[in-house]
């Protein structure tokens, strides 16, 4: 049987992976002029690996020991990594919204990758500051979650 050490190496690993796949989605947004679809598509493909390497050991390891392990850092981790998760939970209400304005637009069967998010809909932009709030937000509270953890981490199994 593997030890915790080794398999809270690994998720440590996996979960710090996911930095780089976050900050070059968010570059891609940055350094767009215009947000067009294409442009918020490719953005997508990066986050959503981000995503699946924080979440995939989130649930599968993490939830499942935290009250078998429960202190007051597994506390401050466990929060800062539920808000990061409420505030993901707010900027999808935004690009659910956007995902229908395309679909009302009906650009799925007829694809104009230039089109600009603002000419979808006259609440693009509320929806826009929805998903930007979540976004800004989950980046924060993950950021803060990551540090605990790896402090969470060296406490436990480096520093023993």
């Amino acid at each position: 049987m593997v030890d915790d050490a080794t398999i809270a190496t690994a998720v440590g690993t996996v979960v710090s992976a996911s930095l780089p796949f976050y900050l070059y989605g968010t570059w891609i947004m940055l350094r767009a002029s215009e947000v067009t679809w294409g442009v918020l598509v490719h953005h997508l493909k990066f986050v959503s690996v981000g995503l699946a390497l924080t979440t995939v050991p989130t649930v599968g390891w993490m939830i499942p020991r935290l009250f078998d392990q429960l202190s007051g850092i597994a506390a401050v981790h466990a929060f800062l990594g539920l808000q990061a998760y409420a505030l993901l939970a707010v900027g999808l209400t935004g690009i659910a919204r956007i995902y229908q304005a395309k679909r009302d637009a009906d650009l799925y069967r007829r694809p104009d990758q230039e089109i600009s998010l603002s000419d979808l809909h006259e609440n693009v932009g509320a929806w826009r500051a929805r998903l930007r709030v979540g976004v800004f937000g989950y980046t924060f509270f993950w950021l803060c979650a990551w540090v605990s953890g790896i402090y969470r981490y060296l406490q436990l199994y480096v520093f023993v």
